[in-house]
């Protein structure tokens, strides 16, 4: 399947909906943003990434802010970096690279969205990407991702459940866990305080409906 144009989601929709699905509709859905010191750290990150549009660096030539798209994904978006590495055979090979201003998180959010970089050049150039790097400001280290066969349906399965869900336009409730104590939207989407207040209502609602019976 493939997808018009005009459907084409934002690439970063990947990321924000595997971290959690409340942070993807507010941005997505309701077109709110909201920046806290980390959001705003990462944005300049960014800001100095994309500064020099090309580079070549010790034999490897890199291009900042290309332009991504793939219709197979009906994903558009913009890759951090991309490498390009020259073989031993003399042919180029491509190694995006993210850049992310915290630390590796525990879920694949940030893998999808790499993988999703790599499917879009794939498509765009007819080439092989089989590896990239995920670079995080606090550990100041890159961390190699393979695209692998699993990371790529994880990737097209996320695609295909964007679509649906912003298609939907519905925003769930929140769930509150350890990671939305660096969500720039906590402040405005007060997890807990909602997610209390919901658990006490439902609570009510059952002890009314068993003293009723």
């Amino acid at each position: 399947m493939n997808y018009p144009e005009d459907d084409f989601l934002q690439l970063s929709a990947l990321q924000h909906f595997v971290f959690c699905k409340r942070q993807c509709a507010l941005i997505h859905i309701e077109q709110a943003w909201s920046e806290n010191l980390l959001t705003a750290e990462g944005r300049i990150m960014h800001e100095i990434v994309h500064d020099e549009r090309v580079e070549n660096r010790q034999g490897i030539r890199i291009v900042r802010g290309m332009l991504l798209h793939s219709f197979t994904l009906g994903l558009s978006g913009k890759a951090d970096a991309v490498e390009f590495h020259k073989s031993s055979c003399g042919e180029w090979v491509l190694f995006p690279v993210e850049y992310k201003h915290g630390k590796p998180k525990s879920d694949d959010s940030d893998k999808i969205q790499l993988c999703a970089q790599a499917i879009c050049i794939e498509e765009m150039m007819n080439v092989k990407i089989p590896t990239g790097a995920l670079f995080y400001g606090r550990t100041r280290r890159r961390l190699d991702i393979e695209f692998d066969n699993r990371l790529r349906r994880a990737t097209e399965e996320t695609a295909r459940l964007v679509h649906d869900f912003l298609r939907i336009a519905n925003t769930p409730p929140p769930v509150y866990s350890a990671k939305c104590k660096s969500c720039s939207f906590v402040e405005s989407c007060l997890p807990k305080v909602i997610e209390r207040n919901r658990s006490v209502g439902d609570y009510l609602f059952k002890e009314a409906m068993e003293s009723g019976k």
